[in-house]
């Protein structure tokens, strides 16, 4: 019996590797490559890393975009624990200009028939009329220089990684195949999977050069979040500069109409949407500066009451700030669950300031901009009861204080009537009777 158990407990632990599957992560970046493309990058490897996977599969398809962001995601991919292998997917998806360096300092490189890798001449922007502004030799050269250093790095063909910037080539993935430039060409994910098999990274992970191991996989999908799709759609430049346009002329149109307080408010969303289009921040740079622009609506609407107006916009922005403060799905912040009860506190909490300087900020400031009213301007208006008849003088009591008063048309009113204060006199109240119900005095 007890060499039977034995023989099973072996059998299980030999069979265990072979029933363990490999996980193998597949994310999907598409657009601009900006600082949120670094962020995406970033929390899908950290992700992978996390779980041990064998390696983690990014589909690529991207025009180009900024070059800083570009370098820090090349840093992030060479310093990832696992092999990061860039797909350039699906068929015509392209990785151009920033996409072709990123892929040029990954670990492994696969094509889907149908996409194109190069052109990659840096340029410093576009003027007016559309037209490319190129970048000076000096900026061209270095990255010429990167270019080479990434393709020698990973054993790839640098003097055609130079030819991508010096002739803008672009090549297809049996070209790409053919000059040594990636090293799979497959039609979708399995078939990525099997020919990449047995195959060693182009760099090192961790200091070593590691075989791929694809035989017993389990492959995981990585959703973009609300967020991820939100930039991706602000991030276009034709969004981006159309924001940007129409946020100035919707400014324009509230200065040039005082009091009404909607285009300016529309207008300021547009041209902060429009800021964090181009790029310039990460995720969280962006959020908290949408979370401080909803604190200059409130602000605004507790010192010029539009009715509401800037409070809803307020509130918008806190809870789109907030949310791409802390993410959502499987973020790098929060958890998921955490997420779901952090986006309801969210937004409580922009309800509870939108109501707060609705309501009891512009109370408070209202109150601070009323005059101190003492002497004189405090007593009058207010409402007294004759205690003594007045003919023309005699006694009230206001507020529950007695005070001597005289009729301001030195007419007699009689006792327990009441009067108003119009003036006073030294400290003797000028009254008058205090009108009745319709109309009679």
């Amino acid at each position: 019996m007890r060499r039977i158990l034995l023989s099973m407990i072996v059998l299980i632990f030999l069979a265990s590797p072979i029933l363990a599957k490999n996980i193998v992560y597949v994310a999907q970046i598409k657009g601009q490559i900006t600082s949120y493309t670094y962020d995406q990058f970033d929390r899908y490897i950290t992700i992978a890393e996390q779980d041990n996977a064998e390696a983690i599969i990014i589909e690529l398809d991207t025009p180009g975009g900024r070059a800083d962001a570009m370098m820090n995601i090349v840093q992030r991919i060479q310093q990832s624990k696992i092999p990061v292998i860039i797909y350039v997917y699906p068929p015509g998806a392209s990785a151009a200009s920033a996409g072709t360096y990123i892929a040029l300092g990954s670990h492994l490189i696969a094509m889907a028939p149908g996409t194109s890798i190069g052109a990659c001449r840096p340029i410093l922007g576009y003027s007016q009329n559309g037209s490319i502004i190129e970048a000076p030799p000096k900026i061209t050269n270095y990255f010429i220089a990167y270019i080479k250093s990434l393709a020698q790095e990973s054993g790839r063909n640098a003097t055609i990684a130079e030819e991508f910037i010096t002739k803008d080539l672009s090549l297809t993935p049996e070209e790409a195949l053919k000059y040594g430039v990636i090293e799979v060409v497959a039609r979708d994910i399995n078939e990525l999977l099997k020919k990449s098999n047995g195959m060693k990274t182009k760099i090192p992970v961790n200091g070593r050069y590691v075989t791929l191991n694809f035989t017993n996989v389990e492959v995981r999908y990585l959703a973009p979040s609300f967020k991820d799709k939100l930039i991706s759609y602000i991030t276009d430049p034709n969004v981006a500069y159309l924001l940007l346009t129409l946020g100035i002329w919707a400014l324009i149109i509230g200065f040039l109409t005082p009091g009404w307080h909607v285009p300016e408010t529309v207008g300021a969303i547009m041209i902060i949407l429009a800021i964090i289009g181009f790029g310039y921040f990460g995720y969280n740079s962006a959020g908290i500066l949408l979370i401080i622009v909803a604190m200059l609506f409130f602000i605004a609407e507790a010192l010029t009451p539009t009715f509401g107006l800037f409070t809803v916009a307020g509130l918008i922005t806190f809870i789109i700030g907030g949310i791409l403060l802390f993410g959502g799905g499987e973020e790098y912040l929060v958890r998921k669950e955490v997420f779901s009860q952090l986006r309801i506190l969210i937004i409580t909490v922009g309800a509870i300031l939108a109501a707060f300087f609705a309501f009891g900020m512009a109370a408070v400031i209202r109150a601070h901009k009323k005059k101190a009213r003492t002497g004189k301007e405090e007593m009058i208006g207010l409402i007294g009861t004759v205690v003594e008849e007045l003919n023309p003088e005699g006694m009230i009591k206001v507020r529950g204080e007695l005070w001597k008063a005289r009729s301001k048309f030195n007419g007699k009113i009689e006792k327990g009537e009441k009067v108003r204060v119009v003036d006073m006199d030294g400290l003797t109240l000028i009254v008058v009777r205090e009108r009745k119900e319709g109309g009679e005095k």
